[in-house]
């Protein structure tokens, strides 16, 4: 099967699949939350799932439960979630079952989403480097769908806080040219999706992340014009 019908497999199959946190069957795709050990704030950012689900929802019509799903990496719950997000402030890390596990969720339609919260930064890359040796973290190309499938982005991934100053960069692990990974690094996505009493950043800004943040799940889900 090829990997542009794994993903359209997903929409066929996550509307029977046992997604929620309570065990009740999810009417829709899911978004889901990666809980992660090594001591890093893996919940942070409570609001932003939610937000983006309606954002997703209202931009592409996809339907997409309001409701995050958190899984771990050895969660049979994993296989009905098409888009991963992981998100903090601290330290990040997977034991060898689970690389093993991600590797083969990845590679057969998965999406992992990772947004550095200021601090997971170095922890986050020494696992990329475990987990793909041989395939380094690159930026991805301003062409690429992920910056104009739904919204264009010309600019790439929007700057949502300055952290230590240094522009954003949409940073990406590709397998048989398909993007795998998208790791938002001096961007700070997640926080841009929040609700907008939580940060106070400018209206602007927050649609920006939004945007970028429907972009990124409609390519994981293979919508229309998403390429390989």
């Amino acid at each position: 099967m090829s990997r542009c019908s794994l993903r359209l497999l997903f929409l066929l199959t996550l509307q029977f699949a046992p997604a929620t946190a309570g065990g009740q069957a999810s009417a829709g795709l899911v978004l889901g939350r990666l809980h992660y050990d090594g001591g890093g704030d893996w919940y942070a950012n409570p609001s932003s799932l939610p937000n983006l689900a309606r954002a997703i929802r209202a931009g592409t019509h996809l339907p997409v439960e309001s409701r995050e799903v958190v899984v771990r990496l050895t969660d049979e719950r994993l296989w009905s979630v098409p888009f991963l997000h992981a998100t903090g402030h601290g330290n990040l890390s997977f034991t060898e079952a689970e690389r093993v596990i991600l590797r083969r969720w990845l590679r057969q339609g998965g999406f992992l989403h990772v947004s550095d919260n200021y601090g997971m930064d170095e922890s986050f890359r020494r696992e990329l480097v475990r987990l793909f040796p041989d395939q380094p973290l690159v930026p991805v190309p301003l062409d690429h769908p992920v910056f104009h499938l739904v919204y264009d982005l010309p600019a790439g991934v929007p700057k949502i806080h300055e952290h230590d100053g240094k522009p954003a960069e949409g940073l990406g692990i590709f397998l048989d040219g398909r993007l795998v990974v998208f790791y938002d690094y001096q961007a700070d996505l997640g926080d841009g999706w929040e609700d907008a009493e939580v940060h106070r950043d400018p209206p602007a800004k927050h649609e920006a992340a939004l945007h970028m943040g429907v972009n990124l799940f409609a390519y994981a889900v293979g919508f229309a014009g998403a390429g390989p």
